[in-house]
């Protein structure tokens, strides 16, 4: 489990075929599982200021490849006793999003972010998502994409400073938005809002 919270952004060594290796000040040991840019991912390899993680094929179709090169996010899984910040992040990558449009928004910066369909019901205002393993919060949800509104201090400590219009991002939906879909969906014959779930809940 993850809080969404980056430790470090890390240099990538080298990516090929399924090995990732990225210099990295964290201390990592075999078979610790660490979240690159939201992926949980396996250490297999430790060297001297770096260490490696396996890609399986399911998970190179599933994230933004591209993502991977240059500096990547990194946050190690939480431990017994860790302060509790961000919210709960699985680092099972839902889907990969793609940056449409970027605003100034005063002194924060808005970033439109589109995803499939099938997707976008997991997505709530004011809720939570993760991008490239960033807990952010989602300020509006409409047909097909969302809005975030990015401080400078997240801008300035994260890889959004190279986001642009087209960049793909991994996207993490809201755990409880998928359980409670999910757990009411099969009690509504799969039609089911969130409206629907507000007036359930509102029964008991």
């Amino acid at each position: 489990m993850f809080t969404g919270l980056i430790r470090e952004i890390a240099k990538v060594k080298s990516f090929e075929g399924s090995k990732l290796s990225v210099y990295s000040n964290h201390n990592a040991k075999l078979g610790d599982s660490i979240a690159v840019n939201g992926a949980c991912l396996t250490v297999v390899e430790v060297g001297s200021g770096y260490f490696s993680v396996e890609l399986s094929p399911e998970s190179k179709n599933i994230l933004a490849i591209d993502n991977y090169k240059g500096e990547v996010h990194i946050e190690p899984a939480m431990m017994m006793g860790d302060r509790f910040e961000g919210h709960i992040v699985q680092g099972h990558v839902d889907c990969i999003g793609e940056i449409v449009n970027i605003q100034q928004n005063g002194n924060s910066t808005d970033f439109f972010v589109k995803l499939p369909q099938k997707f976008i019901k997991f997505v709530i205002p004011k809720g939570s998502v993760t991008i490239d393993g960033v807990s952010l919060t989602v300020n509006d949800v409409f047909e097909d994409s969302f809005r975030l509104t990015i401080i400078p201090h997240t801008i300035k400590n994260t890889i959004f400073s190279r986001y642009k219009k087209g960049t793909f991002v991994n996207v993490e939906t809201d755990m409880f938005a998928r359980y409670v879909y999910h757990m009411f969906s099969k009690k509504q014959n799969n039609d089911i809002t969130w409206d629907s779930v507000d007036k359930i809940l509102a029964s008991y």
